[in-house]
């Protein structure tokens, strides 16, 4: 005679669930994140290519590369809107953005 044994075990160790529920909840939440992860670097990238503009015309028409009070309101407004992380988002951008021509 043989007895089963069923187990707590999670079944979902991909996504740490421990239902079928939460699984698919949790997939098609990251699967959004990836999606909206994807439209955030396109952004960038965009974010990028537009400063590129910029500071090509500012040195063109002989002013610096890096316009410092531009960069200030930037890292206002992120700060505003999204905190201490906010200040780093942007840093982290303008970082980007900086001297790619």
């Amino acid at each position: 005679m043989s007895t089963t044994t069923t187990t707590n075990t999670p079944r979902h160790t991909d996504t740490g669930a421990r239902t079928d529920h939460a699984a698919g909840v949790i997939t098609g939440a990251r699967e959004r994140i990836d999606d909206l992860d994807g439209r955030i670097i396109g952004l960038v990238q965009e974010r990028m290519a537009v400063s590129a503009v910029i500071q090509r015309e500012r040195i063109a028409s002989g002013g610096r590369r890096v316009n410092l009070s531009r960069e200030m309101e930037i890292l206002g407004h992120y700060s505003e809107q999204l905190g201490k992380p906010g200040t780093a988002l942007a840093m982290t951008l303008l970082e980007l953005c900086r001297g790619r021509i």
